[in-house]
């Protein structure tokens, strides 16, 4: 039974620690749990839009701050894409804001 607290107090020290460096981590956007955050943001985002088929993934870029900030930018068919766009990103899990520089451009 002392092996198992001692393991237990072992165990917990070490999760302790590793969350100390996440919330440090998040903090500088370089640090990887920082960036894999807001990669996952985007990736939702991404996702989401091609599930919905507005338009070309490609036409439509995705960037998430270290803040939830999202920010788009490039092109849609239609203001109403435009508009999906923005809703789309507003919805996901843990967007804080967005910043929409999309502009209606019909293909050539």
């Amino acid at each position: 039974m002392k092996a198992f607290a001692t393991t237990c107090v072992l165990v917990g020290a070490l999760l302790g620690s590793t969350v100390l460096i996440a919330q440090d981590a998040d903090k500088d956007r370089t640090h990887p749990i920082a960036f894999v955050k807001d990669s996952a943001i985007t990736t939702k985002i991404k996702t989401k839009l091609a599930a919905e088929h507005l338009t070309s993934v490609g036409r439509i870029h995705v960037d998430t701050d270290q803040d939830g900030v999202v920010w788009l930018t490039g092109s849609a068919r239609s203001q109403e894409a435009i508009d999906k766009a923005v809703s789309i990103a507003r919805d996901t899990e843990h967007v804080k804001s967005v910043h929409s520089d999309l502009e209606i451009k019909q293909d050539d």
